[in-house]
């Protein structure tokens, strides 16, 4: 088992000191997931979160989870359709 860090990010950084233990990365990821659905529907929150930040036990990200995305973001939409 392996120790993994998910750190939240919102503008300043908010360090996770204890980490988690997962066998694999994808289990780690998959965790990071599950966080971002429950933060993204916590509306106590007076900062929305925009992302879960999982790092391994070097301090290297393995993984980047969205949560909220920032309103100052343009939002971009990719629509497919015939052409011709």
């Amino acid at each position: 088992m392996r120790t993994y860090y998910f750190d939240m990010q919102d503008g300043v950084p908010i360090r996770d000191l204890a980490g988690l233990q997962f066998r694999t990365n994808t289990d780690a990821i998959e965790h990071s997931k599950e966080l971002a659905r429950r933060f993204s529907h916590d509306h106590r929150l007076r900062d929305p979160i925009r992302s879960i930040v999982v790092l391994d036990t070097s301090g290297k990200e393995i993984h980047r989870e969205p949560v909220h995305q920032d309103e100052r973001e343009p939002k971009v939409a990719i629509t497919f359709g015939k052409i011709g």
